[in-house]
């Protein structure tokens, strides 16, 4: 089941995994962050508000990747559980 929060702790692989997905989401959400306190300063002045809007847009790229970083860590976790179950099987 998606976002089973027993699912990040199922195996040491599981961990890995989690952990890689957090540092990106973590990497992104400063991304995002930066971006838009850059775009408010050159808001400020008028000669470089071409600029803010596009880092605006890119700011706003980057929050929407962060619910699609999670639904793939989560996919990613639930098809390692059914690879571990399967060869778990296989050895008994």
């Amino acid at each position: 089941m998606l976002f089973d929060p027993d699912l990040k702790s199922a195996s040491q692989k599981h961990v890995r995994i989690y952990a890689i997905y957090e540092v990106l989401f973590t990497l992104v959400d400063f991304a995002a962050a930066f971006q838009f306190i850059v775009g408010s300063v050159l808001f400020f002045n008028e000669s470089t508000t071409y600029e803010a809007t596009w880092l605006f847009l890119v700011g706003s790229i980057c929050f929407a990747l962060k619910p699609t970083i999670k639904v793939i860590r989560e996919c990613h976790l639930l098809r390692l559980g059914d690879i571990e179950l399967l060869a778990k099987r296989a050895r008994e």
